[in-house]
């Protein structure tokens, strides 16, 4: 073997290791113990403006994992969210839960950003990648990442199946009015397989929240501002984690 293909065969190895190093989120979800809860960090929103003063994500990731929450979700858009990607790779070395990209892809660079950071899942948004759908789960899955497909009507369940998702999540904000209707999970979870794992997504804050959502059939939850704002964020993770005991 030439020095050239040596280089390349080593540099394949180490890509591989890398990629195979990631850790389902899928996985997590059915393995849980209570509710799955996947703890969402952001600081501040666009409906909710200031949730929490900037501190260290990965004091508060921690905070998460204690509690009970079998993902963390990092909110990677800058202007909207004050959110910071960097914050993935940070966590990344110091929790051992799945970690979620979550932002606003919409070009290929962002997967690789996403990959790069460690993240082991990446959400996708049905509505904004319309016919590129496919595409970018297979990105993403070359990338050694797991797609969160976000839906919000019954043509966009349809899409992310139709394109072989196997991780959905139901948006129960309206992103165009930002307003949160609990409920459309309720409509929605049906049209879903039981095969296919179902994340309720959006203005879940109380137990009651939680047997809602869970009853209508979702697998799991993603929770961000009731946890952010808490006072304590381990023991509103586990107030959540705990809500179906």
């Amino acid at each position: 073997m030439g020095f050239l293909e040596r280089i390349a065969a080593e540099v394949a190895d180490e890509v591989s290791a890398k990629l195979g190093s990631r850790r389902s989120l899928i996985s997590a979800v059915e393995g849980a113990e209570g509710v799955p809860v996947i703890a969402e960090i952001k600081w501040s929103s666009p409906s909710a403006g200031r949730i929490r003063d900037p501190s260290s994500p990965v004091e508060i990731g921690k905070a998460m994992v204690r509690g009970g929450a079998v993902g963390i979700s990092v909110l990677a858009e800058r202007r909207f969210f004050n959110g910071d990607p960097r914050a993935i790779a940070e966590l990344r070395r110091e929790v051992d839960v799945p970690i979620l990209y979550k932002g606003f892809v919409v070009h290929p660079y962002q997967l690789f950003e996403a990959a790069t950071l460690g993240s082991d899942a990446v959400l996708l948004i049905a509505r904004l990648l319309g016919d590129r759908l496919r595409d970018f789960m297979r990105l993403a899955e070359d990338l050694g990442m797991e797609s969160l497909v976000e839906v919000f009507s019954p043509e966009e369940v349809r899409q992310a199946l139709n394109a072989g998702a196997r991780l959905v999540g139901i948006n129960n904000r309206d992103l165009e009015t930002l307003e949160v209707d609990i409920s459309r999970t309720e409509r929605l979870a049906g049209l879903i397989p039981d095969e296919v794992t179902l994340v309720s997504e959006s203005g879940i804050s109380t137990v009651e929240d939680v047997r809602r959502v869970m009853a209508a059939g979702a697998d799991a939850i993603l929770v961000g501002t009731s946890i952010m704002r808490a006072a304590n964020v381990e023991e509103k993770v586990r107030e959540l984690v705990g809500a179906l005991r």
